[in-house]
C-alpha cells in the first residue's frame, strides 16, 4: 500500500485542482496526485475558447485553454503526479480515495490531506419544470458550448436562450458568430445573472434583446423544437396572462444556474452550507472533516477563474501544511452570517488562531444596489465597513477584514449591505 500513499490528493484537474496542486508543491508537500475524470487536464476551460480570462491573475487577457495551459505547464515543472481518465467513486472521512480507471482498475489511495475541486454542473430542464413537449433541441448552454467548441457540431439555427448567466450570454455571441440567429435572451429575475461586460459584449453588441422578468412557459415541437412561448412574470415570478410572445425557433438553450458537484463531499461526511449548496469551509478552505479541503466552484459558483485560482491556492497550501504539521490550531471560532442584502458568505467559520493578518470574505448580494456600504457587525456593533459604487447578484464581491477587528467580535459576525 506504500505506493498508494500520498501527502495531498487533489480531486479534479480543472483550474481549481491545478492551482491547488501547484500551491501544495510550493508549500513543500511530498507526494501529490491529481485525479481527473476527463482525458486531459484543464476542466471546463478547454471549451471556453473566448477571451477575458487572466486579467486579475496574469494581468493579460487570455482564452480559457490558454489560461489552463499556463497552469498545466506550471504543474509539469513540479513532481505532481497526474491520473487522467480516472473516476473517483468515493472519499471517506479517513481520507481514503476510491477510484477506477482502465489502466489500474479499482484502486484505493490514502492521503494525509484531500482537496475537493470537482467544480459544478448545470441545472437542467428537469430542475426548472418547463411545461410543453419534450422534443430534441433543448440544451444546457454548457452542453451546447462543448458541442460547438470541442466536438464541432452546430446545435441550431434559430435560438432562444433562457437565463442570463455568463455561459448563456457567451453562447448568444458564439452562436451568432457561427451564423445562427439568436432571437432573444429571456431572464426570470428583474436583473441579469451575468457580468455587465458580458451583457454589453454578447447581447448589446449583436442587438440581441434581453427580456427581464420573463420566462419560457411552453416548449412546442414534434421531434424537434419548433417554437417557444415566453411570458412576463409578476413580482412573485408567476406568468401574467395576456403577455404571451411566440418565437419560432429550433433550439432552446438553458442558462439557469449552476450547482456545486458535491456527491463526493456528502460521502466524505462534510458539513454542507445550505446558503451556497457547497461545503461549509473555514478561513483556509478546510471543511468540517479535518484534512479535507474544498475550493473553487465545488464550494460556491465563481464568475472569474482568477478568483478560483486564488481560493484554490489557499486550499492547496493549507492541505500541504496539514500533511506536514497536522491540524490547524482551534482556539476561538467566529461564525460568519449573511445579513440584509447578502445571500451567503465564504468562509462560514473563522478560526482566529489560524489567521495571520486578515481574512478575505467572499459573498454575493441578492439584489442590484447602487452606492452602498458593506457592513460587518457583531452583537449589533459595527466592526468594519466598505464602500461600493455598485453591487449586483451576478458579480461576486470580496472584502478583507483585519484580524485586529475580528478579535472584537462576540463569536458571530454578520455581513450586510446598506444602500445609500
Amino acid at each position: 500500500m506504500e505506493n498508494n500513499r500520498y501527502d495531498v490528493i487533489v480531486i479534479g484537474g480543472g483550474p481549481a485542482g491545478l492551482a491547488a496542486a501547484e500551491a501544495a508543491y510550493r508549500e513543500g508537500a511530498g507526494r501529490i496526485l491529481i485525479l481527473e475524470r476527463d482525458n486531459t487536464l484543464g476542466g471546463i476551460l478547454n471549451q471556453c475558447i473566448h477571451n477575458g480570462f487572466g486579467l486579475h491573475y496574469f494581468k493579460e487577457e487570455l482564452t480559457g485553454p490558454e489560461y489552463a495551459g499556463r497552469f498545466i505547464e506550471l504543474v509539469k515543472k513540479t513532481n505532481v503526479e497526474v491520473k487522467t481518465d480516472t473516476m473517483v467513486l468515493a472519499v471517506t472521512p479517513e481520507k481514503k480515495v476510491h477510484a477506477v480507471n482502465s489502466q489500474d482498475g479499482y484502486i484505493v489511495l490514502e492521503a494525509a490531506s484531500v482537496v475537493l475541486c470537482m467544480g459544478c454542473r448545470e441545472r437542467t430542464r428537469g430542475a426548472i419544470s418547463i411545461p410543453g413537449a419534450r422534443p430534441a433541441g433543448v440544451f444546457t448552454a454548457g452542453a451546447a458550448q462543448r458541442y460547438l467548441n470541442i466536438e464541432g457540431y452546430m446545435v441550431g439555427k434559430r435560438v432562444v436562450i433562457l437565463g442570463s448567466g455568463d455561459i448563456g450570454l457567451i453562447m448568444a455571441r458564439r452562436m451568432t458568430l457561427e451564423g445562427a440567429k439568436v432571437l432573444a435572451c429571456v431572464e426570470l429575475m428583474p436583473y441579469s445573472g451575468g457580468l455587465t461586460r458580458n451583457i454589453v459584449q454578447c447581447l448589446n453588441d449583436f442587438d440581441i434583446p434581453l427580456y427581464l422578468s420573463h420566462t419560457v412557459t411552453k416548449i412546442e415541437g414534434d421531434g424537434r423544437v419548433s417554437g417557444v412561448v415566453v411570458q412576463k412574470v409578476d413580482e412573485r415570478r408567476r406568468p401574467i396572462p395576456g403577455t404571451e410572445m411566440h418565437f419560432d425557433c429550433d433550439t432552446l438553450l438553458l442558462s439557469v444556474g449552476l450547482i456545486p458537484e458535491n456527491e463526493l463531499s456528502n460521502g466524505a461526511g462534510v458539513d454542507m452550507d445550505r446558503r451556497h449548496s457547497g461545503p461549509m469551509v473555514y478561513e483556509n478552505m478546510e471543511t468540517s472533516v479535518p484534512g479535507i479541503f474544498a475550493a473553487g466552484n465545488v464550494v460556491h459558483v465563481h464568475d472569474l477563474v482568477d478568483f478560483v485560482t486564488g481560493e484554490s491556492q489557499r486550499a492547496g497550501a493549507a492541505a500541504a501544511r496539514f500533511a506536514k504539521n497536522g491540524p490547524a490550531p482551534e482556539g476561538r471560532i467566529i461564525e460568519v452570517e449573511n445579513g440584509d442584502g447578502v445571500s451567503y458568505t465564504v468562509p462560514g467559520k473563522i478560526r482566529l488562531a489560524n489567521v495571520e493578518k486578515n481574512v478575505g470574505i467572499f459573498f454575493r448580494v441578492n439584489r442590484v444596489c447602487g452606492a452602498s456600504t458593506i457592513l460587518v457587525t457583531s452583537g449589533g456593533e459595527k466592526i468594519a465597513s466598505f464602500r461600493r459604487e455598485h453591487l449586483a447578484p451576478g458579480e461576486m464581491e470580496q472584502i478583507n477584514v483585519p484580524k485586529v477587528l475580528l478579535e472584537k467580535a462576540d463569536g458571530t459576525i454578520t455581513v450586510s449591505v446598506e444602500e445609500a
